[in-house]
């Protein structure tokens, strides 16, 4: 027994020794994989606003994502560095504020996230980035259409692009909304926006698509993301009697201010972005919705060669839940990062972040690769007509 104790520590330095040995093979489990045996688990992440008045939102990008997430884990054949790759979704709520997002970022650098899927608006995704990309970690938007997210996206430490996106920009979005009026024969137009990056960016290419098509602007107005009373703009907008007003912001904004152009009896016809394109902006919305316009940075479900089973498999792994708008954006987001994965053949960041520019694969939305700046290649605007309680394909613009 004695001789047995004086033997036990020699057994202990030769354990550690084996445990602390460094595989040749298995990719770093500090890169966001944590090792187990023959697989590694890998985080990616997912912000979006879970609280507030457009949570219905970012609960719609976080599901696209796991369901994506659901299928490839189901599958089980993904493989990094001659291990199994189980994927593991980090999903924060960054309440659609800069402040909480860049704080969300932080999270998920300090938590090792391999990519991150979002966020779901341009004005929390564009101060995220520079986390991100310092990180080395590639950000791919399902959702944030303002042109600076990759006209100024930040650089990796490696010197890759970091911000991309699967959705077309506001400077197309914009383009679309102004010819769209133009082509109805509109002569005048009054502006209001929610002071945003992405509601004031996207009426700055209205207004100008506008203008240049020798249409007026009767005026403009900035409000806020949290306004509900809109009757002060819209007394001043009735005496302008414009024909169209044009609504730059989100669904649960435009929704209180569909119902308040139909009490004060304004004629003008509504029209807005992909902010306010969702099955939410009808329900809030009600009878008010009835003829409202509005405009998909991308092809609706409906139009998707399998967006009906994308729908069905949607609605039966979260009951009670409908596709809102880019739930099948995120879902392709995180098979970009997948890719990215796969063509590194690495979980480092920073591999992944490199691998991207060349990602290119037929995804659920389309055919998805991306130009030098990380924006999608042949993105589309869907312009859309409520009618019946249903969002009705009027015109698709390339």
């Amino acid at each position: 027994m004695q001789k047995m104790w004086k033997l036990l520590p020699l057994v202990a330095a030769v354990s550690l020794a084996a445990c602390t040995k460094p595989a040749d093979t298995a990719p770093k489990a500090d890169a966001g994989a944590a090792a187990g045996g023959d697989s590694i688990t890998v985080k990616i992440g997912s912000g979006a606003p879970k609280s507030g008045g457009i949570a219905h939102l970012g609960a719609d990008n976080e599901m696209g994502a796991q369901l994506a997430i659901n299928e490839i884990n189901a599958k089980g054949d993904l493989k990094i560095g001659g291990k199994k790759v189980i994927l593991e979704l980090m999903g924060e709520d960054d309440a659609g504020d800069p402040k909480q997002g860049t704080t969300v970022a932080q999270k998920m650098v300090d938590a090792k996230v391999v990519g991150v899927v979002g966020h779901l608006n341009s004005g929390v995704s564009i101060p995220a980035n520079a986390i991100y990309a310092a990180a080395g970690i590639v950000q791919v938007s399902p959702s944030s259409t303002n042109p600076d997210y990759t006209l100024k996206g930040n650089k990796t430490p490696g010197g890759s692009v970091s911000s991309y996106r699967v959705v077309a920009n506001d400077v197309q979005q914009g383009s679309a909304i102004g010819k769209y009026v133009l082509k109805q024969g509109a002569k005048s137009m009054a502006i209001l926006d929610d002071a945003t990056q992405y509601g004031k960016g996207l009426a700055d290419y209205v207004e100008k698509t506008v203008k240049e098509g020798g249409a007026s602007i009767t005026s403009r107005e900035a409000l806020t993301d949290k306004t509900t009373d809109f009757k002060g703009a819209l007394t001043k907008l009735k005496a302008e009697n414009p024909d169209y007003i044009f609504w730059g912001g989100m669904d649960d904004t435009g929704a209180a201010l569909s119902k308040q152009m139909k009490e004060l009896g304004l004629k003008a016809k509504l029209i807005s972005g992909d902010g306010a394109c969702t099955t939410k902006f009808i329900e809030l919305a009600g009878d008010t919705a009835e003829g409202v316009i509005c405009t998909q940075a991308g092809a609706p479900v409906s139009k998707m060669a399998k967006g009906a089973e994308f729908s069905a498999n949607y609605e039966k792994t979260f009951p009670g839940k409908k596709v809102q708008i880019y739930s099948p954006f995120a879902y392709d987001a995180v098979y970009a990062i997948v890719n990215a994965m796969k063509a590194a053949d690495s979980v480092e960041p920073e591999k992944i972040a490199k691998a991207m520019a060349g990602v290119t694969f037929d995804g659920l939305i389309g055919k998805i690769a991306f130009d030098e700046k990380g924006d999608i290649k042949g993105g589309v605007i869907t312009v859309q007509e409520i009618k019946n309680k249903e969002l009705v394909v009027l015109d698709t613009v390339m």
